[in-house]
């Protein structure tokens, strides 16, 4: 059975989060917000949307991280009897208005990930946009493949049980290495993903949780992690995708 929700981890995106969750209740998907230990004024807003059909709340104690919420958010919306769930930025930068495409997607190849990979506009930090260059390759070596278009956006709807198999076994980062992490990890289990394009903007007041230095090292790290993960386990690797 095909029955997804949205998981949107939410930390002080008070602004934008309506919005956000306005569109995909249009959309037919019950949201699922994770409170990552917002400030009081973005709590207040998050228990007002509360209050509507079809949107639920999850409030954690002590902040997680994007990645850290978003796992949780995964449990949760299983525990709820969701299959898949639609994991969306709280910030706005995602173009909605083309959810429909993932889930029809996604109700044609139940068992796949469908990954969005960004269509930027001008409003796009040089900086960040150069970055990924950079990844694309790291994410590249560590995966044996050139599938994966891009490992860094956050807009993808994932089949939960195989979701869950992989988070519940391994160790995936919790913060802003989250979305390139889990994307190798689940290639190395031969996880079928298809790709379709999301527009992408940054508002010029958005709220930004990237920390320049900080995050750059982490994601550092953790493509290093990444390789000689794979080093490790190429075998295996190499093994499930010549199974036919």
């Amino acid at each position: 059975m095909h029955n997804p929700c949205a998981v949107i981890p939410v930390y002080d995106h008070e602004r934008a989060i309506a919005e956000v969750v306005r569109t995909l209740l249009n959309a037919g998907l019950p949201c699922l917000l994770v409170d990552d230990a917002s400030s009081p004024s973005c709590a207040a807003v998050l228990q007002t949307l509360a209050e509507q059909p079809n949107v639920h709340l999850l409030r954690l104690a002590k902040n997680q991280g994007k990645g850290g919420a978003v796992m949780t958010g995964f449990r949760e919306a299983a525990r709820m009897g969701f299959s898949h769930a639609l994991q969306v930025d709280a910030d706005g930068q995602h173009d909605l208005e083309d959810v429909s495409l993932f889930l029809d997607a996604s109700r044609a190849y139940p068992q796949a990930l469908i990954c969005g990979y960004p269509q930027y506009d001008a409003s796009v930090p040089k900086g960040r946009l150069y970055a990924r260059y950079l990844t694309h390759v790291w994410v590249w070596i560590n995966s044996l493949s050139l599938q994966i278009r891009d490992s860094m956006c956050g807009f993808r709807l994932y089949p939960l049980p195989p979701t869950l198999s992989l988070i519940n076994s391994v160790q995936v980062g919790k913060r802003m290495d989250f979305d390139s992490d889990i994307i190798v990890r689940l290639s190395w289990r031969n996880q079928p993903m298809r790709w379709l394009p999301v527009r992408v903007h940054y508002p010029t007041d958005g709220v930004s949780h990237f920390r320049l230095f900080h995050d750059n090292a982490l994601i550092s790290t953790m493509h290093a992690k990444l390789f000689f993960g794979m080093l490790g386990r190429l075998p295996l690797i190499l093994w499930r995708r010549w199974l036919p």
